[in-house]
């Protein structure tokens, strides 16, 4: 005989075995906290670019060993990238550089195709490149010719040696704020002449004084109606 214990009355379903509960769920509060440690390790800025030296096996090319036997010490680095090359020169001589650029048989680039700038603000001393793009129209070939100015400092104008740099100067100085000594017609190319601060800067804010000026036509526009009346007196 069975022991009545363990017995179920006949027509009745047995019990169903109880369910182990579940580990509790982490506070929300406390998983967002856990991972933020790992969101502020931020990884520091870069100092500058590589300008990395060119490879053995490359030779450099005629016309830049030319240059610096015939200017010595005005190339401070030839730097060779993905089959560019870049001479990187001091400000004093960086007219001196172009104009043998531009004249020397073997080098000829006779088009500066852009002017442009890269604002390194970590970088100790010279905050700012500025890139010259050359090209030779009659050797179809490009090289590009750097150099580096601080914060505040003028770099020679080359408008006198290539025209097209005129307009190209102008935007670098209005996007980076980079002065250039000797330009016939140094100011604002692309922004208006009021706006406050040089928004190609990685220290420029994204919501700063000009574009909240911008948010309000009003005022704006009073400050327009401002340099007009002005310019009349």
């Amino acid at each position: 005989m069975a022991d009545s214990e363990h017995t179920t009355p006949a027509g009745e379903t047995p019990a169903a075995a109880p369910t182990p509960a579940a580990a509790p769920k982490p506070p929300a509060k406390a998983a967002a906290a856990s991972a933020a440690p790992a969101a502020d390790k931020a990884p520091p800025p870069p100092p500058g670019p590589p300008d990395p030296a060119p490879p053995a096996d490359v030779p450099v090319p005629d016309f830049i060993q030319a240059l610096q036997a015939a200017l010595p010490g005005a190339v401070t680095q030839v730097a060779y990238w993905v089959g560019d090359w870049t001479v990187i020169v001091t400000a004093p001589r960086l007219l001196e550089v172009a104009r043998h650029l531009r004249d020397t048989a073997g080098a000829q680039f006779d088009y500066c195709s852009d002017v442009t700038a890269v604002d390194w603000p970590t970088r100790a001393g010279a905050r700012f490149d500025v890139v010259y793009c050359l090209y030779s129209t009659s050797r179809r070939v490009r090289v590009r010719m750097k150099t580096r100015a601080a914060d505040g400092d003028a770099v020679p104008s080359v408008s006198g040696v290539w025209a097209a740099a005129n307009w190209l100067e102008r935007e670098a100085f209005d996007m980076f704020g980079i002065r250039f000594e000797g330009h016939p017609d140094l100011r604002r190319i692309l922004m208006p002449e009021e706006w406050q601060g040089h928004p190609q800067r990685k220290d420029y804010p994204l919501e700063g004084p000009g574009e909240l000026m911008l948010e309000s036509p009003q005022q704006w526009l009073k400050l327009r109606q401002s340099f007009n009346e002005a310019e009349i007196e």
